[in-house]
């Protein structure tokens, strides 16, 4: 126990500098896709969404807008698939549209590794044993992200998310860190499998 709290404490400041460092370099590139999504479509360069954070915070999220505003077309609701822009398309392959959550990670709601932040509107779906998911900050990337991402089932997410969370360490972190990279360096798992809400497929099996 002394041993994790002491580590989350280095771990904090290891993600403050290397966030730091990142929008010094990154912010060249993060320029050039401000301006890709502005020539594009109209709207907002940032996509905000309320997330739950640790213990249970709300914070605000950030990403680059990945899909045009507009949600339907003369009366028709536009499939998500339809709205991604060919901008966003390409930042979501290259995760370049998650690099605004830099600025998470300085305002202290996130970290670069941990549980990915999910949607506020599933907290009443979550058992009392998945809720320890948010005992740490949440994470750009995280151990479920780099054991199959979009593949994998809800059930299995949290597991992943509860493993680290009972085991997180240095090592543990470096491990991700290091697959990460090859995932993106790769363009491994970034095809969007549709897989259910959590909080439909809950209620939809019972589980209120």
């Amino acid at each position: 126990m002394l041993y994790m709290k002491t580590y989350l404490f280095v771990k904090r400041a290891m993600d403050i500098f290397f966030a730091l460092f990142l929008l010094l370099v990154a912010s060249p590139i993060m320029l050039a896709v401000a301006v890709a999504i502005k020539l594009e479509s109209d709207g907002p360069v940032i996509f905000t969404q309320p997330r739950c954070g640790k213990n249970g915070a709300i914070f605000n999220v950030y990403k680059f807008r990945t899909m045009i505003c507009e949600t339907e077309r003369n009366g028709v609701p536009l499939r998500d698939s339809e709205r991604v822009t060919r901008v966003g398309r390409f930042l979501r392959k290259t995760s370049i549209d998650e690099l605004p959550q830099l600025f998470n990670i300085l305002r202290g709601e996130m970290s670069f590794i941990g549980p990915r932040p999910l949607l506020t509107n599933y907290l009443p779906y979550y058992t009392d044993v998945e809720m320890k998911r948010h005992s740490v900050l949440p994470g750009i990337t995280g151990w479920a992200q780099v054991n199959g991402r979009n593949s994998i089932s809800w059930e299995a997410k949290f597991k992943y998310d509860l493993e680290y969370v009972d085991k997180v360490s240095f090592k543990l972190d470096l491990l991700i860190g290091m697959l990460t990279i090859y995932k993106i360096l790769t363009m491994a798992d970034i095809e969007r499998v549709h897989i259910i809400d959590f909080d439909i497929e809950r209620r939809s099996a019972g589980n209120i």
